[in-house]
């Protein structure tokens, strides 16, 4: 059975460093389960999904563009712009939200199921290690062994693979960023009229590179912060990955026909294998950690050795820490309903505005420093500049016509238009009303942007109008 002074040592440091302040490089077993069959099926069908999705169009529109640079963003097929930049704060806000819920609730399920960095380094990159160096006996008898020609040739061979890798990752991630259409450009015209984007792709897979061959796990012990929440997320009800201590204590070998409840014996052997699968080099038998990314790894590997001494199965499982203290079952606490009815909100928020959200997006401002003019019909007219921009995946051409009864009409200076898809069109107008229907004060002007093929109303806009009446 593991001591007082063994629980209060691993609180001192991460799994990841020793006694010095440094690294000790992680060598985990490979794991073999149907948890981690689960998770492999999860993952070749998120992999699918990332790869293909900057060449997937609906209704000739990516799937997925973040056109950082040029403020233009398509989310499963529908054009946004900074315009809607509001509908972005609410879909962080949601997110967020939804992320805290999730985690109360389930723990760090997404770190262990969903995450790109656990996708890419555990069933990528480390199922590629597996292939070329062994399991993880193999792997610390060759960083052991000096640089002969095996040595040599499974580094270099591996690390050009995890390089060649990682620059197709880079291509993929600067799809997303910059559409399938211009990296295409990039890498079938010559170098030289693409210097920007070589550089973006090169620094793009050097980090990628780095990160998944040389800091792995320390992205989710030391950079990522979502590991750092669970401390004020987490309560006894949380869903983790966790050791039941209530039936696995105290702790001792395995022997054969021995009835270890008589002898004072918990189910754990003690046999090490929850520890060694591990891919942030944690025991999952000191409790739930910070490190721990709920791959379960050690849920596999402890039900195959509890298969194999014909024990139970479940000594590391998905559970709560009051359910093996208690062995009460999962329960909603007032925490969880409070997320969840501020979830519910925000996300009914967001489909609201999605739903009322215009197919333009129109300002006409009055020009400033111009007075208003006179004209000889008794008419006054004030100067505008107008912006029009269309957020549909169609052409359209529109017209401005006034709604406010009062507005004698508009004359648009220049011709308008045709609007395609995510572009705008900008020019002048003026306004003109009759002096007679002249409202005092500065009065709100009402103005429609109309279709001018079925004459629908698309939006409505407002604009103040200045006159000698006060």
């Amino acid at each position: 059975m593991h001591t007082t002074n063994e629980q209060d040592q691993y609180r001192d440091r991460i799994a990841t460093v020793d006694e010095t302040g440094r690294r000790k490089w992680i060598y985990p077993k490979k794991p073999a389960g149907k948890f981690t069959n689960r998770r492999n099926l999860v993952s070749y069908i998120l992999l699918t999904f990332l790869f293909a999705g900057p060449f997937i169009k609906i209704n000739g529109q990516p799937l997925l563009l973040l056109g950082v640079l040029e403020r233009k963003f398509i989310i499963f097929g529908q054009v946004f712009s900074q315009y809607d930049f509001f509908l972005f704060v609410i879909m962080m806000i949601v997110g967020i939200v939804f992320i805290t819920l999730f985690t109360v609730v389930y723990g760090r399920l997404f770190c262990g199921w969903v995450c790109p960095q656990t996708i890419f380094m555990e069933n990528v990159f480390r199922k590629i290690e597996y292939w070329i160096d062994g399991d993880y006996k193999h792997q610390q008898k060759l960083q052991r062994q000096g640089w002969d020609a095996e040595k040599t040739r499974k580094r270099l061979f591996k690390h050009t693979l995890f390089f060649l890798i990682s620059f197709l990752i880079a291509n993929t991630f600067l799809a997303y960023l910059i559409g399938s259409e211009a990296l295409i450009d990039i890498i079938t015209d010559p170098p030289s009229e693409h210097i920007s984007g070589l550089i973006s792709l090169l620094v793009f897979t050097v980090v990628f590179y780095l990160v998944f061959s040389k800091l792995r796990e320390q992205v989710c012990t030391t950079i990522c912060p979502y590991g750092r929440l669970q401390s004020v997320l987490l309560d006894s009800h949380s869903i983790v990955v966790a050791y039941d201590h209530e039936r696995g204590e105290g702790r001792a070998k395995f022997r054969k026909n021995e009835d270890r409840k008589a002898a004072g014996k918990g189910d754990c052997v003690d046999c090490h294998q929850c520890v060694d699968v591990c891919p942030t080099g944690i025991d999952i038998r000191h409790g739930t950690q910070l490190e721990c990314v709920n791959c379960t790894a050690c849920i596999d590997a402890c039900n195959n050795i509890m298969d194999g001494v014909g024990l139970k199965q479940g000594l590391i499982r998905y559970a709560s820490e009051n359910e093996i203290q208690t062995g009460e079952k999962f329960k909603f606490t007032t925490r969880i309903k409070a997320y969840t009815a501020v979830l519910l909100v925000l996300i009914g928020v967001f489909i609201t505005m999605l739903l009322i959200r215009t197919e333009t997006n129109t300002a006409i401002i009055r020009t400033s420093g111009v007075l208003y003019q006179k004209m000889d019909d008794n008419t006054y007219r004030n100067l505008y500049s107008y912006v029009i921009h269309n957020k549909t995946n169609d052409s359209m051409a529109v017209e401005i016509r006034p709604i406010s009864p009062f507005v004698r009409r508009i004359e648009i200076i220049g011709p308008l238009n045709t609007l395609y898809s995510g572009d705008e069109i900008s020019g002048s107008c003026f306004i003109y009303i009759h002096e007679d229907s002249i409202p005092r004060g500065r009065p709100k002007v009402e103005i429609g942007i109309f279709d001018k093929i079925d004459g629908r109303l698309i939006e409505q806009v407002e604009a103040s109008f200045l006159s000698p009446k006060r």
